[in-house]
């Protein structure tokens, strides 16, 4: 049955963390770094829980993450500019690409949740998936040093860095994760003004994100004109030529 590893009140089985090392290719010094990677907040009792669940490491390994990952594409791409750095590294560290990872790393079925979370599949949901990436990521990186979780990176992402570009999605998403990849909150977006008749009305609408300048655009209906103002927003930064989405 294997023994267990205890981390507070959380009792984990040391032949499961067996299993999540083989996955990773990362065996721990200190297993209970894995034990809290793997924690959510509904599977801790007692009090501060989210000081005892994933969360804080997810914030670390966000960032750990982004450095590795910002290393790889500025050796990767030597003749590429920083809009376009951005906008790749925006993708590789989006929440779906870290869920990915997760899958690829088998972390779900690990996942340690509250009996109600576990009834109702939060361990298949995409976000909690990608948020259990990151953290592990910071788990290897405190039991590890940074080279050690470099090569944890280099092993998951560096395929992903390397395979062909999908399809960039509409302006707004791309927007979207252009600004959280910086660290900002999601673009918000203002009618600036309206005009036509009822049945062919005109409008224009402003993009804002802090510390950036507005971008304005027109289009027949606010969504439309929102595409455009987020899309002229990305074309001023750099961040695409507008022929790719």
């Amino acid at each position: 049955m294997g023994s267990l590893v205890h981390d507070g009140e959380l009792k984990v089985r040391v032949t499961d963390l067996s299993v999540v090392e083989e996955r990773i290719g990362y065996r721990f010094k200190d297993r209970s770094h894995l034990v809290l990677a793997l924690s959510h907040i509904s599977a801790v009792k007692g009090p501060s829980p989210r000081i005892r669940s994933y969360q804080r490491l997810e914030f670390l390994g966000d960032h750990v993450l982004g450095a590795v990952v910002s290393d790889m594409l500025y050796t990767a791409f030597p003749k590429a500019e920083e809009g376009e750095l951005s906008r790749r590294l925006a993708e590789l560290v989006r929440e779906e690409a870290c869920a990915d990872v997760a899958a690829d790393m088998d972390l779900g079925p690990h996942i340690r949740l509250g009996s109600g979370e576990a009834q109702s599949g939060t361990h298949k949901r995409r976000a909690i998936l990608a948020d259990v990436a990151e953290a592990v990521v910071a788990a290897v990186f405190l039991d590890g040093g940074y080279a050690a979780a470099n090569e944890l990176v280099e092993r998951f992402w560096r395929p992903r860095l390397e395979a062909p570009r999908r399809p960039l999605r509409d302006a707004k998403t791309v927007l979207q994760e252009w600004a959280q990849a910086r660290g900002l909150p999601p673009p918000s977006y203002r009618e600036v003004a309206r005009s036509g008749p009822d049945h062919a009305p005109h409008f224009t609408m402003a993009v804002d994100l802090p510390g950036q300048i507005p971008a304005e655009a027109d289009g027949p209906s606010k969504q439309a004109a929102q595409k455009a103002a987020a899309a002229a927003f990305l074309v001023r930064e750099g961040v695409w030529n507008g022929t790719e989405i």
